[in-house]
């Protein structure tokens, strides 16, 4: 029997099962399909939320932790793997300035280096940009990741250390007097001392037998793949809620939509191409791009995008921490550390209220 047992293989678990063996921590890890192929894997690995200006202060706060972590969280993947994850600060552009004010005031409480750039420097920074604003904001220190390769990097480095049961999906929650003590699967019984629900959009199904479940909804999202060339696009470029990404081999990201679409995870010819409109417009170079890929997944949506982090109230040994919206990937190695410091009672890293069960969510 674990110590220990981690519901939910994507960058939250993987990140959580990896605290735990780092305290030297009995831990496993069961995952319904394979590690980080959910939306760690289908988003785009930026390391700031779209708009950082709009997000509560709770949210805030997993964000700049995990990006003063996230140099050495990536060195030490790759040290101990030899898989980069890719960590690039190349900068954010903000194409849309109607909240210029709020987007700068915001910078100044947070310490968090913002320029506003006129027409000429916002072509000089871009020349292959479509739109042609007045002005724009640019956030430098805005990086990103390799999100497939962070997660493979993040499966490996816990393979030796942590037990991982993959294709094995959680049919219910074992409670025995007041207390977690395992799950039930397909393949039987895996007994724990305690158990963490790290299940992303899957974690509200989950939790409903104990009739009080956190407001987690799916929110699936389709993006598209250019095969472009390196030095074509230079920034992460934001406008009207759409996103694109240059990776270092010249690949370009483009995304992406926000559907309620429950758990159906299939893409649609009518998002490829709204999709594909929007891109061109933003980047007129890729009309005579080649789309290389295009895919969904399922964001796991929560009020206000405040993830649930720390105890289940009323049941002993179980915790969660889930519900991340479209922050997993930025706010994964607070959460993941903070949610550690609860299950094993260290002085936490933040103060855990605003992520609790019953915390106010507006």
């Amino acid at each position: 029997m674990s110590e220990i047992l981690v519901i939910g293989g994507g960058v939250i678990g993987l990140l959580t099962a990896r605290e735990l063996a780092r305290a030297g921590v009995d831990t496993t890890l069961v995952e319904m399909g394979k590690t980080g192929q959910q939306s760690s894997w289908a988003g785009g690995g930026i390391l700031s939320p779209l708009y950082p200006w709009r997000y509560p202060d709770a949210v805030g706060r997993l964000v700049a932790w995990s990006q003063t972590v996230y140099p050495t969280l990536t060195t030490e993947l790759l040290d101990e793997t030899g898989i980069d994850p890719e960590l690039t600060v190349n900068g954010m552009l903000v194409l849309d300035t109607e909240e210029r004010q709020r987007a700068l005031d915001w910078a100044a409480r947070h310490d968090t280096a913002i320029e506003v750039l006129d027409a000429r420097q916002l072509h000089a920074s871009e020349p292959e940009l479509g739109p042609r604003p007045e002005q724009a904001l640019r956030l430098p220190g805005v990086g990103q990741v390799r999100n497939p390769r962070l997660t493979r990097a993040l499966r490996r480095t816990i393979e030796r250390k942590v037990r991982l049961r993959e294709q094995e999906e959680v049919l219910e929650l074992l409670i025995e007097g007041g207390r977690a003590v395992g799950v039930r699967t397909p393949k039987g019984e895996i007994r724990a001392e305690r158990v963490i629900i790290c299940a992303g959009a899957w974690t509200a199904k989950l939790l409903e037998q104990l009739g009080n479940s956190p407001e987690i909804q799916p929110v699936r999202g389709q993006m598209i793949l250019f095969y472009a060339q390196p030095g074509q696009v230079h920034h992460i470029t934001l406008h009207r809620e759409r996103y694109i990404i240059p990776r270092r081999d010249g690949r370009i990201l483009f995304g992406s939509t926000l559907e309620q679409a429950g758990f159906v995870k299939r893409t649609t010819a009518e998002a490829k191409e709204e999709l594909y409109r929007a891109a061109v417009e933003l980047y007129p170079l890729l009309k005579r791009t080649p789309i290389e890929d295009h895919w969904s997944g399922l964001r796991p949506g929560s009020p206000s995008g405040i993830p649930y982090i720390g105890a289940y109230p009323g049941i002993d040994g179980l915790y969660f921490n889930a519900g991340h919206y479209r922050n997993g990937l930025v706010t994964g190695p607070a959460s993941a550390r903070l949610l550690t410091d609860l299950v094993l009672e260290r002085d936490p890293i933040l103060d855990a209220a605003p992520y609790a069960l019953d915390a106010a969510r507006d």
